[in-house]
């Protein structure tokens, strides 16, 4: 991937322009910019850390309308493509003068760098779970290395140039941790070296939520740059293996406590059709395998290592929740362990946003949106580490 030059000369912003007039040093909130914006997570993580988010891009029209429900975490939302925004548009919209400072938050979307993007594409894969099942000898297929072809894998070039031409103190690069396979490598090495290239020091971290205080067990990767140090990986503060030194992880009971009431009913969280009673029968915490002989089924339905994992999966109230997706088909999981769909404010608690958080958008916009959003008390855990390198 060419990623722009850091010699190069930011693009020219058009002319006619009031000039933003320079923040007072020492009195103001640090401004954060989030592209990509989405639900706003990283904006809420960056709001809880200590900062003002001055603005937030989105193309989604439905997600910029969840963002201008909540100013309060995400200051003016631009409604637009983010590789025809230039930095000094940036600035322009979060009222900041060139020399003001500035973190720049953001995740481009995850889709082409997920595992369903690199995934073998011809049967092959479900034909060796099929001849594992049955004992029979088969090769395990490799994933291919070459990138399925994806318009979308250029826009972490523009997040990085949007970094440079803004002349960002830090940033914060958020994603899912196939970026890192090897057929993504390069996407995200390149923007590694390019941010260094131009004076940046970067740290690279693979996190999972549940061990900052998320009631799931999200992994995301995320790139930490500063011009003034190298920002520390954040350390874990909950365990999902009982050490001593840790708070225990937070579960799904508890992040879902109250949300059983009839207020928060959804007509789209009832489950019918072909596997509904299968579904009822999983135990908490349990899957398709609940049907199987290798579970002791009397009349099993599936074979193990026929179905995707996360086929008819239920919640269990005692551990954190698996990640959860942004597409999922009619038998994705997770399921409530109450035997239905989980509610949206559910989703939401789950993923750590706020109490009272709303969502604009039919129930599949909802689910979209907190599919793809990062979990604010992770963003947060991020966003402090880079302040305290950029804040110095």
């Amino acid at each position: 991937m060419a990623l722009l030059d850091p010699l190069a000369e930011p693009r020219s912003a058009e002319a006619g322009r009031t000039a933003a007039k320079p923040l007072p040093r020492g009195k103001a909130r640090m401004p954060v910019i989030d592209l990509f914006a989405g639900a706003g997570g990283l904006s809420i993580g960056a709001t809880d850390a200590g900062c003002e988010v001055r603005a937030c891009v989105e193309l989604d029209a439905v997600a910029c309308k969840t963002l201008r429900a909540h100013e309060r975490y995400h200051g003016a939302v631009v409604e637009g493509d983010v590789a025809a925004i230039t930095g000094l548009d940036l600035r322009q919209a979060a009222r900041l003068a060139p020399g003001d400072p500035l973190i720049v938050v953001g995740g481009a979307p995850c889709q082409p760098f997920s595992k369903a993007a690199y995934w073998v594409e011809d049967g092959e894969e479900s034909r060796y779970r099929r001849a594992r099942a049955a004992g029979l000898p088969m090769a395990k297929p490799s994933a291919p290395t070459e990138a399925r072809p994806d318009a979308r894998r250029t826009l972490v070039e523009e997040f990085w140039r949007l970094i440079f031409e803004s002349n960002a103190d830090g940033f914060v690069f958020e994603n899912v941790p196939s970026i890192k396979h090897p057929r993504n490598l390069p996407v995200l090495n390149g923007f590694k070296h390019a941010a260094e290239a131009a004076g940046y020091q970067v740290t690279q971290v693979t996190a999972n939520a549940a061990e900052h205080g998320v009631a799931q067990t999200r992994e995301r990767v995320f790139l930490l740059g500063a011009k003034r140090g190298a920002p520390p990986a954040p350390e874990a503060t909950h365990t999902l293996k009982g050490e001593l030194g840790f708070k225990p992880a937070l579960t799904a009971g508890e992040a879902l406590q109250g949300f059983d009431r009839p207020q928060f009913f959804e007509p789209e969280e009832i489950v019918t059709g072909r596997w509904a009673e299968h579904l009822r029968t999983v135990p908490p915490g349990g899957n398709y395998k609940a049907h199987t002989a290798w579970a002791g089924h009397p009349n099993p339905t599936f074979e193990t290592e026929t179905r995707f994992w996360n086929f008819l999966l239920k919640l269990s109230p005692e551990r954190p929740s698996w990640t959860i997706a942004a597409s999922p088909g009619p038998w994705t999981g997770p399921f409530h362990w109450a035997n239905r769909r989980l509610r949206s404010v559910e989703m939401a608690a789950l993923q750590g946003f706020p109490e009272g958080y709303h969502l604009v958008g039919s129930r599949r916009e909802r689910v979209r949106q907190m599919g793809n959003a990062v979990p604010p008390p992770l963003a947060r855990r991020m966003v402090e580490a880079v302040l305290a390198t950029v804040d110095k």
